[in-house]
């Protein structure tokens, strides 16, 4: 018993033998390939981001609910100019809010909170164009005050652009209709100076050598 109970502790106390590299090399059994993540944003810069939760009013329950927690953001596009409010929930990166901001928008105190804003909006955050009352609430007074501020230079902004590429497009028409109008003046013209140069001898004359029409017209003048 003692010698078979000597050569387990031996064996027990025997190091382990070492893996042996056999050099073989196993393939994947799938290849994986690199995916291009794109989310719109990248002709995009983003004007302000806040961390903030939204909420939108829900008419037939006439209460507001939470559409979910995270980040806020305006982005202006690098070509359009055009400015979009874009949230998305900090950890699955749904989309809570998405649409222009426009000339005609306006952003208004919550009454009763003064971490609290509310506005209406045409959002597509579903995939679907709703008319919206957003309410959004930030951690501090500081960062209400901020996007509220930025909300209405960004209204006012586009205002301006609209404005000014009307002028321009008025400012282009009128341009149009003047070259129009020369051209117009110039053609009358050319077809009174070819109206002129047509225009027939008199018969009597044109029926006459030249030393009579000479005669004749010699006899006028005196």
């Amino acid at each position: 018993m003692a010698s078979a109970d000597t050569e387990r502790r031996e064996e027990e106390e025997a190091p382990a033998a070492e893996d042996e590299d056999t050099g073989a090399q196993v393939a994947p059994i799938v290849k994986l390939e690199e995916v291009a993540v794109t989310t719109g944003e990248e002709n995009e810069d983003a004007i302000l981001d806040l961390k903030s939760k939204l909420y939108r009013f829900d008419k037939d329950g006439n209460q507001w609910k939470e559409r979910g927690a995270g980040t806020v953001k305006f982005l202006k596009h690098r070509e359009t100019g055009k400015v979009r409010l874009v949230m998305r929930q900090s950890k699955t990166l749904k989309i809570c809010a998405n649409h222009l901001v426009l000339p005609s928008m306006s952003v208004q105190e919550h009454v009763g909170n003064d971490k609290s804003c509310v506005w209406h909006a045409t959002d597509f955050a579903d995939g679907e164009l709703k008319d919206e009352l957003f309410c959004i609430r930030f951690p501090s007074i500081e960062n209400c005050k901020t996007f509220m501020e930025t909300f209405q230079e960004v209204a006012e902004s586009q205002k301006k652009k609209e404005e000014n590429k009307d002028a321009s497009a008025a400012a282009g028409l009128l341009e149009k209709l003047s070259v129009e109008d020369e051209k117009k003046a110039e053609k009358a013209e050319d077809k009174s100076e070819d109206k002129a140069e047509d225009t027939p001898v008199k018969s009597e004359e044109k029926g006459k050598p030249e030393g009579e029409a000479e005669k004749s017209d010699a006899e006028k003048k005196e």
